[in-house]
């Protein structure tokens, strides 16, 4: 059977999308009309800067393939000609899975660096855990690959700095995966903090939600088909715990940050952006926290803390466990509130009323891998590059170091460390030393 001709104008189309955006979304109508005006815009300029024709084709990989892996592949392979040939994993099963969902040619590999030797690719995913996340990275952009990587974007600070500089050195476009920065309600928040609607910022909420508690673990034999070393890499040596691998790595310091650098990543993200410090970071900070467990193979970040920044401007960041998951942006005007459900302030009309025609817009994505794929288009730098990456991986960082030493310490944005009193204590948790054979080099 035929299916009827449609007649859905783009002018219904649009009415219905307005109110999907004000409804569903709680956005107020003039900012969802400005989001399709600014949508619009941008298309007409990636128009004209695309360089591939409609038959070329991107060619991906997706390097990590657990769950959050497998997810921003799926997303990568959505759109338009994109041909994903390869997925890379330490784990047979996950790679299996995986390659099933590419199709039968799909190249299975254990190690990205053979990947790297036999393919001739334009782009990957890196979706590994984060102890992995620089390394691969950096060995992408060494051999011509732009990368969308997750989020946190490193381990630490001079990973972080190492992945700045390969991008830099290699002309790659680089999309770190805190895609908050493409959901309208942040964007909407951000201007209109940074647009003077709360007046002056005071203080920014970032509630990221308590650490678990477990422990301890037994240590056992790996299962069959996951590479134990190769999983640990440039961490240290230790005997194979269920509860440290795949998702839950992100309890245990020795490969996350825990919450501050789960959700952290995400909450002092947008706290740096509505701040307007993409290019910058505090300069002093200390915590307080429930002190984790010290028996061995023990979920060890600290269950419930309270970390606290301090600006140059003289606002305050801080990021708690405590509080319902979001941002909450305070001025001497009022407040904003928002998360991955709503937006809502002290007073309705902070929201209701239209931003002017001379007021600061920021940079528009509605898709943060259509981004990544529009950037790689145009060479532009994507809406989360890697330095907004690092900069705000770095707060998340500087908050655990301040965390885990129990030091108020001052922190130097431009020259990235730390100063003053407790310095050297800060700085020598900045880096770490990786197990041979492994180094951070560009």
């Amino acid at each position: 059977m035929q299916p009827k001709p449609s007649n859905l104008s783009r002018r219904g189309f649009m009415d219905r999308s307005l109110a999907a955006l004000t409804v569903g979304a709680g956005l107020p109508l003039w900012y969802a009309r400005d989001l399709f005006a600014a949508e619009r815009e941008r298309e007409a300029e990636d128009a004209q800067a695309r360089r591939r024709g409609p038959n070329d084709k991107l060619v991906m990989a997706a390097i990590g393939v657990g769950g959050q892996g497998t997810g921003i592949m799926k997303w990568a392979k959505s759109k338009p000609n994109v041909e994903f040939v390869a997925v890379c994993d330490v784990d047979a099963g996950h790679r299996a899975k995986a390659a099933h969902t590419i199709g039968k040619d799909c190249r299975q590999y254990g190690d990205f660096r053979e990947l790297f030797a036999k393919e001739k690719l334009d782009a990957v995913t890196v979706g590994t855990v984060d102890h992995w996340h620089a390394l691969v990275a950096i060995e992408a952009m060494k051999h011509g690959c732009d990368v969308y990587c997750e989020k946190p974007m490193s381990l630490t600070i001079e990973e972080g700095k190492a992945m700045v500089k390969a991008a830099r050195k290699y002309d790659r476009v680089f999309q770190t995966g805190s895609q908050q920065r493409s959901d309208a309600r942040y964007r909407l928040a951000c201007e209109l903090v940074r647009n003077g609607r709360i007046g002056k910022v005071h203080t920014v909420e970032a509630r990221i939600g308590d650490n678990p508690r477990g422990g301890p673990f037994k240590e056992s034999s790996p299962p069959e088909g996951l590479d134990w070393n190769f999983w640990k890499g440039p961490t240290a040596d230790v005997p194979y715990v269920k509860e440290k691998c795949h998702y839950e790595f992100r309890w245990w310091y020795e490969y996350s940050g825990g919450k501050m650098t789960d959700w952290g990543a995400h909450h002092n993200d947008i706290a740096q952006w509505g701040l307007g410090m993409d290019g910058s970071g505090p300069v002093f900070v200390t915590a307080t926290g429930e002190q984790p467990s010290k028996e061995p193979n023990t979920y060890n970040c600290h269950p419930h803390f309270a970390v606290s920044y301090l600006y140059g401007n003289g606002a305050r960041l801080v990021t708690t466990s405590d509080g319902e998951n979001g941002n909450r942006f305070i001025g001497d005007k009022g407040w904003i509130f928002v998360n991955r459900e709503r937006i809502e302030a002290s007073d309705p009309k902070l929201l209701e009323e239209p931003l002017p025609k001379d007021a600061n817009r920021l940079y528009v994505s509605n898709d943060h891998m259509g981004n990544f794929m529009d950037c790689i288009a145009s060479r532009k730098r994507c809406i989360c590059d890697v330095e907004v990456g690092y900069r705000s991986v770095s707060v998340c960082h500087i908050g655990v170091i301040a965390l885990r030493t129990g030091l108020p310490l001052n922190w130097d944005p431009v020259a990235q460390h730390f100063v003053g009193p407790h310095a050297e204590k800060g700085n020598a948790m900045l880096s770490r030393e990786m197990r041979s054979p492994w180094r951070l080099e560009v």
